[in-house]
């Protein structure tokens, strides 16, 4: 029976992973699942990190953890954003290895990919250019759990893996009004607006700026597709010094299209306007998912439907917060 630790299972993307690996145990599969709280284990904490390994002993580690915002959380806590992102790789990536586990998965992000980066973003865009400032911070962070992974692998000959994921959204999402990445700020935005009758809707930026969206569902079948490839197969895909793998649906959408899908799917009939005062971001973050793709994985959810579903998740949590009062 091999025992898996997800880091990060209440999060929107460990919980889908969790879900998926819980629907494998259901269907006969031998597996072990272990998770804990932020409460439970602090991961920014490498003595509580070495303890918990340490009992443990895993055979398997998730990194799903991670702390995550938009464009304003990521320009108003850059130091949180590095800080607490680079000691939660060096502590379960290095405590990991101390307790003996052979193979780990860490999830990264697109936003490691130099601002000017050709597109597609292909993974060898990485460290040829300068990035985008607004998320620099914790894209620094990200780039260090990849080359913490390959130096793992290269001076001690684990099986370290890492997956850059594009834009996710989904169940589970962060719906903040401020702190939300640029999906479910929208579907926030709008649901106000149409249960409070108004007549018009601001978006930030300009709207010409393009994102590709992944469903969380899609990212962690990918996950769990990427882990469970031999070796010999992954590393025959990858480099020694590029190791990392994109995980992405291979099509973007621009903020203002998008807003206009959003709109539609939530019953919104005002007008939409582009407040241009607002940051836009890099104008577009497309990934190159062709390596992922000759391995034979493809994203499946339409974005039209992933929005409806995770519309229908949004108010039912905000229906089970009426009830919860």
């Amino acid at each position: 029976m091999r025992k898996v630790y997800v880091a990060g299972h209440r999060g929107m993307v460990g919980a889908a992973i969790l879900r998926h690996l819980q629907n494998r145990q259901a269907g006969g599969e031998p597996l072990e699942l272990v998770t804990r709280t932020r409460s439970e284990l602090d991961l920014t904490n490498q003595v509580a990190v070495r303890d918990f390994m340490r009992a443990e002993r895993p055979d398997v580690v998730i990194l799903a953890a991670a702390k995550v915002g938009g464009i304003h959380a990521n320009n108003t806590y850059p130091a949180d954003f590095i800080y607490d992102n680079l000691m939660i790789e060096c502590n379960v990536i290095h405590q990991a290895f101390a307790a003996g586990v052979k193979r780990l998965l860490q999830l990264g992000s697109s936003c490691i990919y130099p601002c000017a980066a050709p597109q597609p973003m292909r993974e060898d865009a990485l460290l040829t250019g300068v990035l985008e400032p607004t998320n620099e911070p914790y894209a620094l962070a990200k780039i260090a759990g990849i080359k913490l992974c390959e130096s793992y692998n290269r001076q001690h000959g684990v099986d370290y893996r890492s997956v850059m994921p594009t834009n996710l959204y989904g169940p589970g999402d962060n719906f903040h009004p401020e702190n939300s990445h640029v999906l479910p700020a929208l579907i926030r935005r709008f649901h106000e607006a149409k249960r409070d009758g108004l007549d018009e809707v601001k978006v930030w930026g300009t709207g010409k700026p393009r994102r590709e969206f992944l469903h969380v569902d899609d990212m962690a079948e990918a996950s769990l597709y990427v882990l469970d490839l031999p070796r010999d197969v992954y590393e025959a895909n990858t480099q020694p010094m590029l190791s990392h793998i994109n995980v992405g649906c291979g099509e973007d959408i621009s903020i203002a299209d998008l807003a206009i899908l959003v709109a539609k799917t939530i019953g919104f009939t005002g007008k939409i306007t582009q407040d241009d005062s607002k940051p836009d971001g890099t104008m577009q973050k497309l990934i190159d998912v062709s390596r992922l793709s000759s391995m034979g994985w493809r994203a499946r959810v339409r974005l039209e439907d992933g929005i409806r579903e995770t519309y229908a998740w949004f108010l039912d949590q905000a229906a089970s917060d009426i009830r919860a009062k």
